[in-house]
């Protein structure tokens, strides 16, 4: 039970960073390496200063939905994680971790929605931007989708797991 417990911890915790890196790092659409898109900036490395220059993305219906979705996704992660710690410590044995599996379920159909938007609506979402042809998805959206199976699988756990002594 120990070893399953720990398990589902850091699983838990795993995914949560991959949520947060993925929703707040700069790398969901990638083009040539000098230039990437994110949810919240574009960005283009300047050889001049050896810097990157970001400026905001332009909001649009689609890319703001991906957004939401992500950051509750990584909210409905993170409470999942707090209730599950609290019922650790009070809830009394034989009971199940039903809130923090559904919690942690819903974390994965946010992220899964949001990654399907983003696939799906890619280019209203960059729009004005250069040509989606020499580009390719960068390593924060591929985080996403991976992210998506291990959530679901984490929460259906945590509505298995009976909590014993």
């Amino acid at each position: 039970m120990a070893c399953l417990l720990m398990f589902v911890t850091l699983l838990h915790l795993i995914t949560l960073a991959m949520l947060f890196i993925g929703t707040m790092e700069k790398s969901w659409w990638v083009w040539d390496g000098m230039e990437n898109s994110d949810l919240w900036y574009n960005c283009r490395f300047d050889n001049f200063t050896g810097a990157w220059l970001c400026a905001s993305s332009k909001k649009t219906e689609w890319l703001q939905t991906v957004q939401v979705l992500m950051v509750l996704s990584v909210v409905f992660s993170s409470i999942s994680f707090l209730v599950f710690l609290g019922q650790l410590c009070t809830m009394s044995k034989g009971r199940l971790f039903c809130v923090t599996g559904l919690c942690q379920v819903f974390a994965g159909l946010m992220a899964f929605s949001a990654a399907l938007i983003y696939t799906l609506h890619l280019k209203e979402i960059l729009q004005d931007s250069r040509e989606l042809t020499s580009g390719h998805f960068g390593y924060c959206f591929i985080l996403t989708w991976v992210c998506v199976p291990l959530l679901l699988c984490s929460g259906v756990i945590y509505v298995c797991l009976c909590k014993k002594e």
